[in-house]
């Protein structure tokens, strides 16, 4: 996949089938739309491309929304779309000038000049443009004008994109990884760096990986400790893992931390990504670090059963 940032160097394509949106968390509801383009980009012998925005445009646009809470960073994203098998991703600066273009040169600038659409796939209530004002009806009646087919996703279809977002959100909070991982289609996913941290778990036989907090709007799962898959470049590794504020030792401040089993490397520095199974339990205060290292030989056998 071939991932563009600025529209000046998006190529000249003979038959692009596009689509448009910020396709968070690449979700089951999602991939229906995908799969569609992919399959009318190979009817035509075509490149199937996706327009995406970055920052997400409430971001932008609602600077004091604090409750925006993203299932995907923008790289988490583009490795998604990657894997999907997506020919071409534009990813465009989402900035409060360009919410202020308008339906018609959205069309004609990047969907006509820029990327010679030829079939444009979009939802039945999609709309694009200044205040929203683009609408597929308007796209319908101008196709012919413009020079490119338009293609409707039906209403169920994209009801269970945003059924889909809510149940997962709402799952991920709660800690129920199993429904996430069902309307995800796989396990939820964090990315991050390994930092230094106090290397109390050394001390009592169970040495963490501690992780960055993600960028402020990324979802982390509710506090406890998980069966977790831990990705390293190509290696795949089995883990526990803990988010939360360490009470039994007066913690302050959130922490995330991976304990991989049968692992004994130095991976400072180095980008992890962690995909949630199951929550193991809710975090909890121990009566000490023995009582904690009791809990923690238990956790550790559960997380073996749930990966086995």
């Amino acid at each position: 996949m071939e991932v563009i940032r600025d529209l000046a160097d998006f190529p000249r394509l003979a038959h692009a089938v596009v689509t448009s949106g910020t396709f968070d968390g690449l979700h089951i509801g999602h991939r229906k739309i995908l799969r569609r383009v992919i399959e009318r980009a190979r009817q035509t012998n075509g490149q199937s491309v996706v327009i995406t925005f970055w920052p997400h445009p409430r971001l932008v646009l609602f600077p004091d929304d604090n409750d925006l809470k993203l299932l995907s960073t923008i790289e988490e994203r583009i490795a998604q779309l990657r894997e999907f098998g997506i020919d071409y991703l534009l990813i465009i600066p989402f900035t409060k000038e360009f919410s202020r273009t308008s339906s018609r040169s959205f069309i004609t600038d990047i969907l006509v000049k820029a990327i010679n659409t030829k079939v444009l796939i979009i939802g039945y209530d999609h709309r694009f443009g200044k205040n929203r004002e683009g609408s597929f009806e308007n796209l319908k009646a101008k196709s012919q004008q413009y020079g490119f087919e338009v293609e409707e996703i039906p209403r169920q279809d994209i009801d269970d994109v945003a059924v889909s977002s809510t149940k997962i959100r709402k799952a991920i909070e709660s800690g129920d990884m199993e429904t996430a991982t069902r309307y995800l289609g796989r396990p939820y996913t964090l990315t991050a760096t390994v930092v230094k941290g106090n290397q109390l778990g050394r001390t009592i036989g169970y040495p963490t990986a501690n992780l960055q907090v993600p960028e402020a709007h990324k979802l982390i799962p509710a506090q406890g400790v998980y069966a977790v898959w831990v990705m390293l470049a190509d290696d795949c590794f089995v883990g526990m893992m803990n988010i939360g504020m360490r009470p039994t030792v007066n913690g302050k401040q959130l922490t995330l931390e991976v304990h991989i089993l049968d692992f004994d490397r130095d991976i400072y520095d180095r980008q992890l990504t962690v995909a949630f199974v199951k929550q193991l339990r809710k975090e909890q205060k121990f009566d000490g670090l023995e009582e904690l290292k009791a809990q923690l030989a238990k956790d550790k056998e559960a997380t073996r059963k749930v990966l086995k």
